[in-house]
C-alpha cells in the first residue's frame, strides 16, 4: 500500500507509479466484478465505492445493516443482494459516532438480519467503535485494519465526516475521498459510507458531500416518507447503473426494518420544487384586509387602478405583509371579488356593507 506520510516521492518511486498507471491498448483489463445490487440494478463493484446519504433518523443505520446482512448471507435483505466472491467475503464495519454499547446493538441487529447467532463472534464480520478518537487516529486505524484483515471484501464507514475536522474543508474532503479511492483500489475491495444531508435541502453536507457526488459510484438516499413516518424511503440520487425502483421499510416489533409492499413511490418533480401560489384569502388574515383597506381608502377614493395598487402595496406592507407588484394584483382581484372594494367608473372605493 502506498506510503501514509507526506514525504514527496523519489524521482524513483514516481517513474514507478508512472508505470503502474499506463493504461496499454493491448492488455486485458477485467470488469470490476459486481458485489452489491438493488434488485437487478449494480449499486457497487470492488474497486469502487458508494453512500447512503439522509437526514437525522431517517433509519441510515438500518439501512446499513441490511446491506452488511446481505453480504454476511450471500443472499437477498430487503431489496439488497450480495455477490461477493468466496474470497472477499470478510466485512469491516467501522461506527464513528456511537459508544461500543449502541454499536454492539446494531451488531446484534446485523446477526439477526443474516440469521446468525448472537451469542458467539461472527466469523466474517468485524465491527470497531471509534468514537474516541481523534479523526487522524480514526483514519489510520481504518487503514491499519483495511491492510491487515485478510478476505475483505466490504467495509462500511457509518460515518464519513468523523474523518474530518473541517467537513467544509476542500483539503480534507480530497485527502479522504483519495484514501478512499486508494484503499479500494489496492486491496479490491468495496466501501460504502454514511454521511447526512443538509436539513433544509437534499444535498449532502459539506465539501465532502460535493466530493462523494463527484466521485462515487452510487449515491442512495434514505428519507422518511412525507404521509407516514414510520416508513424510510430508499432511493437512488446518483448512480451509474440504471436506477432502481424506490423501496421502503419500516422498523417490526423485533427492531429490525423490514420492508413495506406494496409501496407505491410518489412521482418525483423535476427541477426545484414547486410553491404554491400566492392566495390573499389563505395567506392574509381577514383583520389585516381590513385594517388595509381602511388605510388605504382614509382620504376617500382612489383615482386610478396605477394608484391603487400601490395604496395596497403601502398599506398592506404596514400591516407586515410584503406586495409585489403580481401579488398586489392578485389582491385587488380578491378585494373585487369578496366585494370589498367596488370600482365605479375610474374610481375604487371601499365598500362598508361587505361581509367577509
Amino acid at each position: 500500500m502506498e506510503k501514509a506520510d507526506n514525504t514527496t516521492p523519489s524521482s524513483e518511486e514516481l517513474a514507478i507509479y508512472m508505470e503502474e498507471s499506463i493504461v496499454s491498448v493491448t492488455s486485458a483489463y477485467e470488469q470490476s466484478p459486481v458485489v452489491l445490487m438493488v434488485d437487478d440494478a449494480v449499486i457497487g463493484t470492488l474497486g469502487n465505492f458508494s453512500a447512503s446519504i439522509g437526514k437525522a433518523k431517517s433509519k441510515k443505520t438500518f439501512n446499513v445493516s441490511a446491506i452488511v446482512a446481505s453480504a454476511l448471507r450471500g443472499s437477498t435483505i430487503l431489496h439488497y443482494r450480495s455477490t461477493f466472491p468466496k474470497d472477499k467475503r470478510k466485512v469491516l464495519y467501522v461506527d464513528t459516532e456511537q459508544g461500543r454499547y449502541h454499536c454492539q446493538n446494531v451488531l446484534k441487529r446485523i446477526l439477526r438480519l443474516a440469521d446468525l447467532p448472537e451469542n458467539k463472534e461472527p466469523d466474517n464480520l468485524v465491527m470497531l467503535a471509534l468514537r474516541k478518537y481523534s479523526p487522524d487516529m480514526r483514519l489510520a486505524i481504518v487503514e491499519q485494519a483495511i491492510g491487515t484483515i485478510p478476505n475483505l471484501g466490504l467495509v462500511v464507514i457509518d460515518g464519513i465526516r468523523d474523518f474530518l475536522y473541517d467537513i467544509n474543508s476542500p483539503s480534507e474532503s480530497t485527502d479522504i475521498i483519495s484514501k478512499f479511492m486508494q484503499w479500494t483500489d489496492d486491496r479490491q475491495i468495496h466501501i460504502h459510507t454514511v454521511l447526512h444531508q443538509n436539513k433544509n435541502d437534499e444535498h449532502a453536507r459539506g465539501h465532502i458531500g460535493t466530493e462523494l457526488n463527484n466521485k462515487a459510484e452510487t449515491i442512495m438516499q434514505v428519507e422518511v416518507d412525507k404521509e407516514d413516518k414510520t416508513i424510510s424511503v430508499v432511493e437512488a440520487m446518483h448512480i451509474r447503473d440504471r436506477e432502481f425502483e424506490p423501496f421502503a421499510f419500516r422498523i417490526n416489533e423485533e427492531g429490525l426494518p423490514e420492508l413495506v409492499e406494496p409501496y407505491l413511490p410518489r412521482e418525483k418533480r423535476i427541477g426545484r420544487p414547486t410553491k404554491e401560489p400566492f392566495d390573499p384569502y389563505k395567506e392574509i388574515p381577514e383583520s389585516v384586509h381590513r385594517a388595509a383597506l381602511d388605510a388605504a381608502f382614509a382620504n376617500g377614493t382612489i383615482g386610478n387602478y396605477g394608484n391603487y395598487l400601490e395604496r395596497l402595496k403601502e398599506e398592506y406592507g404596514l400591516q407586515g405583509v410584503k406586495l409585489g407588484h403580481n401579488k398586489a394584483v392578485k389582491a385587488a382581484t380578491f378585494l373585487g371579488n369578496k366585494r370589498m372594494v367596488i370600482k365605479e367608473g375610474k374610481e375604487y372605493k371601499i365598500n362598508p356593507e361587505c361581509h367577509y
